[in-house]
């Protein structure tokens, strides 16, 4: 798994008024296109693992799929043409055309309006658990998380994210895209059948209001960050009932939005 991830090319490299030669190690990149019963749906750009979880997340998240035993009739990756070929239980044409409409929509019944995808809507749920964590927990998750990418030791390029427990992780996924990362551990938890209402989302990257929605839609309600909130993304939060915290940093949490969840 790791030489798919990662590969290794000559570089210079300046220091202290020297040139010298050496082999550095960068993160590796791979185009998916994702072909749904027939038609050509997305094409993201990856980190090349996990990617039959990523397809699934994927679609879970756009509102194309719900259960990954029920709707998926057949899935097929071809690494080598860059391809996943996706067959459903149910025929979604209509889906295919409304992949990427917007339309202005107020948020979880609030009179402010803003622009949200139709599929956000459609799946983003508000969260209802009653999951409590402690500040000290925060910290030892954001620590778990970090020293658990090699991938990220080794290239700096990619973006680290898992669902964990108070107590640890559960599973942890690396991409070089954010949604990529949030996409494969939603379809690590469809497949396996994981029920994460009740457990936590740490993330290395920025909290922005694409963040928030996908956290959203996998269904969880704590959602942790080594870095800043966007404003847009908290206006979602409060509004969504989802506890977001970042600048998990040493021995620093900033809590932003529905603080009662984490407790001292």
């Amino acid at each position: 798994m790791k030489d798919q991830m990662i590969t290794t090319r000559k570089i210079h490299t300046y220091i202290d008024g020297e040139v010298i030669e050496k082999v550095d190690t960068v993160v590796t990149e791979f185009p998916l296109t994702i072909v749904l019963n027939g038609h050509e749906f997305a094409t993201m750009v990856c980190t090349p693992a996990f990617l039959k979880e990523m397809v699934i997340g994927f679609l879970a998240s756009e509102g194309v799929i719900r259960l990954f035993k029920r709707d998926i009739a057949s899935i097929t990756i071809d690494e080598d043409k860059g391809f996943a070929y996706v067959e459903t239980t149910t025929k979604i044409e209509q889906t295919i055309q409304e992949h990427t409409k917007r339309f202005i929509g107020s948020c979880c019944g609030k009179s402010r309006q803003s622009f949200y995808f139709q599929n956000d809507v459609k799946t983003a749920k508000s969260s209802m658990t009653k999951r409590t964590i402690s500040y000290e927990q925060c910290i030892n998750l954001m620590e778990q998380l970090q020293s658990s990418s090699s991938t990220f030791q080794a290239t700096g390029g990619v973006h680290n994210a898992a669902i964990c427990s108070p107590e640890g992780m559960i599973v942890s996924r690396t991409d070089i895209g954010r949604h990529n990362a949030l996409d494969k551990l939603y379809g690590h938890c469809l497949m396996n059948e994981i029920h994460v209402q009740d457990k936590i989302l740490v993330f290395s990257g920025r909290i922005s209001s694409e963040i928030l929605l996908k956290a959203a839609k996998i269904g969880v309600g704590i959602l942790l960050s080594k870095s800043a909130p966007t404003e847009l993304a908290l206006q979602a939060a409060e509004d969504l009932n989802i506890t977001t915290a970042g600048f998990i940093r040493g021995n620093r949490v900033n809590v932003y939005t529905h603080p009662e969840r984490i407790v001292l």
